[in-house]
């Protein structure tokens, strides 16, 4: 079974430019390392969550990598003071780990 690993976060509307200029931060630090996850991220356009929503989610083959990425995630001094700078800008923040239903397919 595959899962989804997903954080959403929502900040301030008026500081999007700045939560943004961090996110990007973020990005580098994916394309740069190999041992981080690498994730996709998506901002609502219609739905339940507010437009100034991000969500980034990246998949893994098994609940114990999903797991194990972010315990990495958690322990990494870089991604820290990411979060440090970005955390100010933000309303609140949730992680969610959800299982990929591929078996009720066909």
């Amino acid at each position: 079974m595959a899962y989804v690993l997903r954080f959403v976060q929502r900040y301030l509307p008026e500081r999007r430019e700045a939560f943004m200029k961090v996110e990007a931060k973020f990005a580098d630090l994916e394309r740069r390392r190999n041992d981080f996850p690498k994730g996709r991220r998506s901002q609502p356009y219609a739905g339940r969550e507010p437009s100034h929503t991000l969500i980034w989610e990246s998949e893994f083959p098994t609940l114990s990598e999903a797991q194990a990425a972010l315990s990495r995630i958690s322990v990494d001094p870089e991604h820290e003071a990411l979060f440090q700078e970005q955390a100010p800008y933000m309303t609140e923040s949730y992680t969610e780990i959800n299982e990929i239903l591929d078996s009720l397919a066909g």
